[in-house]
C-alpha cells in the first residue's frame, strides 16, 4: 500500500486536470450545438436535424462527474502511462488524459496477474471519496519482492472499502472494481448466447448490466440502431438498478419487464393455479400453438374460386385451388405471409385465365384489380383466415374440440382438461394470465411472424422464466445474441428452470455456453456460509458461492413469542437504523402489515415495496418473493419458517431473503428455524 503523500497529491493534481479537460471538452459539444442549432434554423433538413441531434447527443454525454473520471493507472513495461476511468478524457491536443474501461489498453487494470502481468510493471488503484483521493493501492509487478508478489494479496483495499460502502436504494455501477472473472463475461464476444451462473452476491447483476455497457461501446453504431434490450424480474428491480446504465453514460437502452415487453396489446387480469402455470409453460406448448394456426387454414379447397373482372368471369378450378393451397402449406412461416403466398397464387392463376379469354388486356391493369377485388378477398378469407394471437390462443383455450385436434399427440387427455377454461363473453374482457403471455407471444408469431428486435438482450433471474418465456424473449434477438443471468438455486416459480442446458434447448441456442461466477463478494462469509446450509435440501447439486469477506459478524437469532414479533422486529429496525445502515425487512405477507404498524408507533419512517416501486435508502419492507437481486446493509428475516413453508419453493425464498445482506443479518422467530439452521 502506498500512502505517500507527495504521491496522493501529485495523482489528485491529474484527477483535477482531467475535470478540467472535461469541462473544455464539455464547452467545444456546446459550442458545436450552437452551430447545429444555427445550420438547422437555415438550411432545414432531415440531415441537420439528424447532425444536431447527434450534437446533442454528444453534449450530454459530456455532463460533469461527481466523481473522480479515473479509479486507476497502469505502467507498462515499455513506458507508456494509462489513467483507467469511467469515460474516455482528452486534452486541447486530443491526447488521452482518461481512456475508457471497456477499451482494450484497460483490460490489464482487471486481469493482470502475478503470473501473467500482460506486459504492466505497475497497477495503481485510486481509494476514492467522491472526487477526492484518500488512497493509493500499488501493485509492482517488476518487482518481485514487493507486497503480494508469488501470488498473495488477497482481495484489493479498494474493493472492501466499496464492499464495506453503506447501500441505497440504487445499485451502483463498479467499474472500479470489477475482478477477472468478472471481466471476461463482460467481454465475451457480441453474437454469443451467454449463460451467467451465479450465487448470491457474485455480481451477475452488475456483470450484466457492464457487458452491455461495455457492448454498446464497442459495437456502438449497431446498438444506437437497433438497441439493447435489458428484462428485470420486477419494478421494484428496475427501479434497483436504473441508474447503473446512464452513469455510465448509456441510454441505448430498453429496460423492462417480461410482462411489460406486452402490455400495450395484453392486459394480464386473472392467475393460474401452479400445475396450469407450469403446462402453459412448457416447451411443447409451442406446438399445440402452431398446430392451432395451422389448423384454422383450409386442407381441401371446396371449390371452384370465381372472380369477375370488369365484364369477365373468371374461374379457377378446383384442382388449380388445391394445388396453389398445397404449395404454400407446406411451407413454415407465418400464416399471414402464407396468405399473402396464396394471394398471389391465385391472383396468377386468374391473369392466366382472364388473358385467354381477353389476349390484348393490359396485363399490370387485370393484375391490379384481381389483386383488390373482394371476390378475391373472400376466397382468401374462407381459405386462408388470419386469427389475432389472442382469438387462436382463446380459441384453444376454451373450445375443446379445437385444444383436442391442435394437441393430439402432444399433450394427455388430463393435459388438456387441465388446460380448457371457459372464455369471457368479449374478447376485451379475457382474463389473461401471466402464463397465457407466453402463448400469446408465440400465437404472435405464427401468425403475424416477428415482433420488434433488439441487437441483444439481457435477461436477469433467467431461471424464473419458463420455456415459453424463454422462447418468447429470444424471439427479440433473432441471431440469439443474449446475455442470460441466474441462479438456479433460486429459482422460485412453477415452471422454473432446472438446468441451463435445458433453456438452451428450449431457446434455440445449443451452442450457447455457460459460465460460472464462483466468487461471492456482498455477502459476508458467515452469513453465506449460514445461508448454504439450505441448498443440500433446496437445490441439491448447485454449487455454492464462496465469499472473499471472511470477516463479518455471524446471524443474529432472537426467538420470541409470536405477539412479540411486530415489536421485536421495529426494535431491530431501529437498532440498525441507529448505525446509519440501510434495511431490508423480509417477512411472508400477513406480517407485513403488523410490522409496518409497529414502525409507525415507533416513528420509524419506511417504505413499503408491495407498494412502492423503488427501494428506501432507509428501511423498506419486502415479501420473500420479491427480494431477488436486491442487497441492504441490514436485512432482517421475520419468521424463517412461515417463508419456508411458502408454496413449492419456500426454503429457496428463504435462502433468497438471508443472502440480501451486505453487513448484517438478524433473524426473528416465534416458530423453531428450519431444520438445517438450527
Amino acid at each position: 500500500m502506498t500512502e505517500s503523500s507527495s504521491s496522493i497529491a501529485a495523482e489528485q493534481a491529474y484527477l483535477d486536470h482531467a475535470h478540467a479537460c472535461l469541462a473544455a471538452m464539455r464547452a467545444r459539444a456546446a459550442r458545436n450545438v450552437e452551430i447545429g442549432e444555427r445550420r438547422a434554423r437555415e438550411e432545414p433538413s432531415v440531415d441537420t436535424s439528424r447532425l444536431l441531434q447527434e450534437l446533442e447527443h454528444r453534449l450530454a454525454s459530456l455532463a460533469d462527474s461527481p466523481v473522480a473520471l479515473a479509479f486507476g493507472r497502469l505502467d507498462e513495461d515499455r513506458g507508456d502511462r494509462f489513467y483507467v476511468g469511467r469515460r474516455h478524457i482528452e486534452d486541447a491536443r486530443g491526447e488521452a488524459v482518461v481512456v475508457d474501461w471497456r477499451a482494450n489498453v484497460s483490460v490489464p487494470f482487471y486481469r493482470a496477474t502475478w503470473a501473467d502481468p500482460m506486459g504492466i510493471d505497475r497497477r495503481r488503484r485510486f481509494a476514492l471519496d467522491g472526487r477526492e483521493l484518500v488512497g493509493l493501492f500499488d501493485e509492482d509487478f517488476a518487482d518481485p519482492d514487493s507486497e503480494g508478489a508469488g501470488g498473495g494479496g488477497g482481495v484489493p483495499d479498494p474493493l472492501l472499502a466499496e464492499l464495506e460502502r453503506a447501500r441505497t436504494g440504487e445499485m451502483r455501477d463498479i467499474v472500479a472494481t470489477i475482478q477477472a472473472e468478472q471481466d471476461e463475461v463482460i467481454r465475451a464476444p457480441f453474437g454469443e448466447c451467454l449463460v451467467v451462473q451465479g450465487g448470491p452476491g457474485t455480481g451477475k447483476t452488475a456483470v450484466g448490466l457492464h457487458r452491455a455497457a461495455f457492448l454498446l461501446y464497442e459495437h456502438r453504431e449497431r446498438l444506437a440502431r437497433e438497441r439493447l434490450l435489458v428484462v428485470g424480474p420486477n419494478v421494484l428491480f428496475l427501479r434497483y438498478i436504473a441508474q447503473v446504465l446512464p452513469s455510465l453514460g448509456e441510454t441505448a437502452v430498453t429496460q423492462t419487464t417480461l410482462p411489460g415487453l406486452l402490455e400495450s396489446r395484453f392486459r394480464v387480469r386473472g392467475t393460474d393455479v401452479a400445475d396450469v402455470a407450469a403446462l402453459k409453460g412448457d416447451a411443447r406448448m409451442a406446438r399445440v400453438i402452431a398446430n392451432a394456426a395451422r389448423d384454422a387454414v383450409a386442407t381441401v379447397a371446396p371449390d371452384e374460386v370465381v372472380l369477375r373482372v370488369s365484364s369477365t368471369t373468371v374461374h379457377i378450378r378446383p384442382v388449380d385451388v388445391q394445388g396453389a393451397l398445397d404449395a404454400v402449406r407446406v411451407r413454415e412461416q407465418p400464416l399471414r405471409a402464407g396468405r399473402e403466398q396464396l394471394r398471389g397464387r391465385l391472383a396468377q392463376l386468374a391473369l392466366a385465365r382472364y388473358t385467354e379469354l381477353r389476349p390484348s388486356a393490359d396485363e399490370e391493369e387485370v393484375a391490379g384489380a384481381l389483386r383488390s377485388g373482394k371476390e378475391l378477398r373472400a376466397a382468401i378469407d374462407r381459405l386462408w383466415p388470419v386469427p389475432s394471437a389472442a382469438v387462436l390462443v382463446r380459441k384453444v383455450l376454451g373450445n375443446r374440440r379445437v385444444l383436442a385436434a391442435a394437441a393430439d399427440g402432444v399433450l394427455d387427455a388430463d393435459e388438456q382438461a387441465r388446460l380448457h377454461r371457459r372464455p369471457s363473453r368479449k374478447l376485451a374482457e379475457e382474463q389473461w394470465t401471466r402464463a397465457d403471455l407466453g402463448l400469446l407471444d408465440e400465437a404472435e408469431w405464427v401468425t403475424n411472424g416477428p415482433p420488434r428486435t433488439f441487437g441483444h438482450v439481457v435477461v436477469d433471474e433467467a431461471q424464473d422464466h419458463s420455456a415459453m418465456e424463454l422462447r418468447l424473449l429470444a424471439r427479440r434477438s433473432p441471431d440469439r445474441s443474449m446475455t442470460i443471468l441466474g441462479d438456479l438455486a433460486q429459482a422460485t416459480v412453477t415452471g422454473a428452470q432446472t438446468r441451463w442446458t435445458d433453456a438452451l434447448a428450449a431457446i434455440d441456442a445449443p451452442h450457447g455456453r455457460v459460465a460460472e461466477l464462483e466468487l461471492g463478494y456482498r455477502v459476508p462469509a458467515p452469513v453465506l456460509d449460514f445461508a448454504n446450509r439450505l441448498l443440500p435440501i433446496a437445490a441439491p447439486g448447485v454449487l455454492p458461492s464462496r465469499s472473499v469477506r471472511p470477516a463479518g459478524d455471524p446471524p443474529t437469532i432472537r426467538a420470541c413469542a409470536s405477539a412479540e414479533i411486530p415489536e421485536a422486529t421495529a426494535a431491530a429496525v431501529a437498532a440498525q437504523r441507529d448505525e446509519g445502515r440501510s434495511v431490508g425487512v423480509v417477512a411472508p405477507e400477513p406480517l407485513l402489515d403488523l410490522v409496518g404498524d409497529a414502525l409507525h408507533r415507533g416513528g420509524v419512517e419506511f417504505t413499503d415495496g408491495r407498494r412502492v416501486a423503488g427501494l428506501s435508502d432507509g428501511v423498506t419492507l419486502i415479501p420473500p418473493d420479491a427480494a431477488k437481486g436486491l442487497e441492504f446493509d441490514a436485512v432482517i428475516v421475520v419468521e424463517p419458517s412461515a417463508i419456508a413453508e411458502i408454496g413449492d419453493h419456500g426454503l429457496r425464498l428463504l435462502y433468497i431473503a438471508l443472502t440480501r445482506a451486505v453487513r448484517t443479518l438478524t433473524l426473528i422467530h416465534s416458530t423453531p428455524l428450519p431444520q438445517p439452521l438450527r
